[in-house]
């Protein structure tokens, strides 16, 4: 019987912690607080040296949650690239996850290893184990402020954090090997070759299990909502064969993402709904569980050097590397200097500084000290800081909200159209056209609780229950004509303007005296969203103009069809700025419906 109340302890303390993490995303989103620092704390106050006084040291059970959570946090970051929309980012992004991973690792080994008066292959041990980023941390900031960055600074970003973490664990694994070895140099040939092993096998295995995953969705009938459970499920198991036949699971399960995302499998909707969820578990149960491994106390006698290694990383490492790898690619100084700053380290640090202590490798509790230091540093530093930097940069502009009631219904037999249904609301911009789009085909509508075919229905109206057939690519512009586009953030734009996409830039630039090229005077919206970005422009795409901002509101044949121009409100609201009185504001606000009334009249808008 003890043993049962013992179990039962356990899982009500387990239960708790992880309920205490959820609702501490709460806290975190309202002070901007970065969410996985949280939970890192929360850990740490559970652990030996805080209020809990849990003891926990097992960096078995640690190294066996962490790769089970990293492999299920990579296959997601796969599954949501992608490839045709990357197209421009993808090898800068690829270059910036292996070169840069390599460049940051040695500019931070050489330093660690003279700050520590270390060797200088466990120096270099040091800098692999914080040379990758967190993408979890970094987009949980931009989203939750409502700022959504330019897309090739935001698909750089996602790539490289999804693509530079199976590069950190093969370089880490490397050098774990090369300090552990007793044979000399040709043990150092010899771990090099596994190396490299790895690399390939993980890369057949990942190519291979990502079409297997996508064939069986495809061919077997399995019940509802089984789908994303053997995803997962599958997944693991990937990792584990990989793994076992001396390849890199990670690199694996990565690859398999990207295949199973990028190709037509049935269910994506809510296999991607489901490893969103699995995915935070994933990093709830990882910080608490590192969090928990860290004992305080054992920081102190490395704390001076872990500080100077952590602004070496900030200031010096990261950003060199970031500027030598995306310089040839003709990115922007303003660009360069944001994913240079944006270098967020995180749960997958701290897991790959407990390998050397499983490997029994020489100084192993100072790689896990230093790399504990650099996250926590790293977390409050750059964590508090991206959401203004992208504003100051003019890399972000406030996102707008888009609340999609959408229902996915699975049409077994075929995998060609998707039948989706939409609740349409008062704000759905499909209310405003005349027509659906050519791709898309009308199946009934649910209005008043009565089944109406589409042409007897008429025109949509709020509070209609709306079902169509569409292509799976063609989804998500589907759900930009019925999301309710309510803008997020405290403070509103001083106006939003629709209009087409063959509107010149020299309309909008004499209107309201916006900075346009000389060259670009002739070129229309769509042609601008066209020349700057590599690939299909998509919903949300934004173009800055001074203080303007031109925003992509639909897209028809890869070409913009609508947009909004966004002008930003700066300061205080402009119909009470520096008037003593009422009649003075309510001149002023006469003015801006006027200069609504003209560009309206002048921009042909919607």
């Amino acid at each position: 019987m003890d043993n049962i109340a013992i179990v039962n302890a356990i899982l009500l303390f387990g239960s708790a912690l992880m309920l205490v993490g959820i609702l501490s995303s709460l806290v975190a989103s309202r002070f901007g607080a970065p969410l996985l620092l949280v939970f890192l704390v929360i850990g740490m106050l559970t652990g030996t040296d805080g209020p809990g006084g849990v003891a926990f040291d097992n960096y078995r059970i640690t190294y066996l949650i962490g790769s089970l959570s990293l492999a299920i946090i990579l296959f997601d970051g796969g599954l949501r690239t992608r490839l045709a929309h990357v197209h421009g980012a993808l090898v800068p992004a690829i270059v910036l996850a292996t070169v840069g991973v390599l460049l940051t690792g040695g500019i931070v080994g050489l330093f660690a290893a003279w700050a520590l008066n270390l060797k200088l292959v466990e120096g270099l041990l040091v800098g692999a184990t914080v040379a990758s980023t967190d993408a979890a941390a970094v987009f949980f900031l931009i989203r939750s402020s409502g700022m959504q960055l330019q897309r090739r600074v935001n698909a750089t970003l996602e790539i490289e954090s999804s693509t530079n973490d199976p590069v950190a664990v093969f370089l880490t694994v490397l050098l774990v090997g090369l300090v552990s070895a007793q044979g000399g140099d040709g043990e150092g040939i010899a771990v090099i070759g596994r190396f490299l092993q790895e690399a390939v096998i993980g890369a057949a295995a990942g190519v291979a299990g990502g079409f297997a995953l996508a064939f069986v969705l495809n061919r077997v009938d399995l019940p509802s909502g089984l789908h994303p459970l053997f995803v997962v499920v599958g997944v693991i198991a990937l990792y584990a064969l990989a793994a076992v036949m001396h390849g890199s699971g990670f690199l694996a399960v990565y690859i398999a993402g990207i295949i199973v995302g990028n190709k037509q499998v049935r269910a994506l909707p809510s296999i991607i709904a489901f490893t969103d969820t699995v995915t935070w578990l994933c990093q709830i149960v990882m910080f608490i569980v590192l969090g928990l491994l860290v004992t305080p106390s054992q920081l102190l006698p490395s704390l001076p050097a872990a500080f100077a290694i952590a602004a070496l990383l900030i200031f010096v490492g990261r950003p060199l590397a970031v500027a030598l790898c995306l310089a040839p690619f003709g990115f922007k100084p303003k660009e360069i200097a944001f994913v240079g700053w944006v270098g967020l380290r995180g749960a997958v640090s701290i897991f790959l500084a407990a390998i050397p202590t499983l490997a029994h490798a020489p100084n192993a509790q100072i790689y896990f000290n230093v790399a504990f230091v650099v996250v926590i540093v790293s977390l409050i530093v750059q964590g508090w800081t991206i959401t203004p930097l992208a504003k100051r940069l003019g890399l972000a502009v406030r996102k707008t909200t888009r609340v999609v009631h959408r229902v996915e219904i699975d049409l077994p037999g075929q995998l060609a159209q998707e039948m989706v249904g939409y609740t349409v609301t008062p704000k759905c911009p499909i209310l405003a056209r005349d027509s659906l789009p050519k791709w898309a085909r009308a199946i009934m509508v649910v209005r008043d609780d009565a089944i109406l075919d589409p042409d007897n229905a008429g025109s949509l109206r709020p509070g209609d229950y709306a079902y169509f057939l569409a292509a799976p690519e063609r989804v998500a512009e589907l759900d930009g004509l019925f999301a309710s586009t309510e803008t997020a953030g405290a403070r509103p734009a001083l106006g939003e303007f629709p209009l087409r996409g063959d509107v010149a830039l020299a309309t909008l630039a004499e209107l309201y005296g916006l900075a346009v090229a000389p060259d670009d005077q002739t070129r229309t919206v769509a042609d601008v969203f066209a020349s700057r970005f590599e690939n299909e422009p998509a919903v949300g795409d934004v173009a800055s103009f001074g203080p303007a901002t031109l925003i992509v509101r639909g897209v028809d044949d890869g070409r913009v069809a609508r947009a909004v121009l966004r002008i930003e409100d700066e300061g205080e609201t402009i119909a009470t700025q520096g008037f003593a009185d009422g009649g003075a504001a309510q001149k002023a606000g006469v003015r801006i419906a006027e200069l609504v009334a003209v560009l309206r009249k002048r921009l042909g808008f919607a």
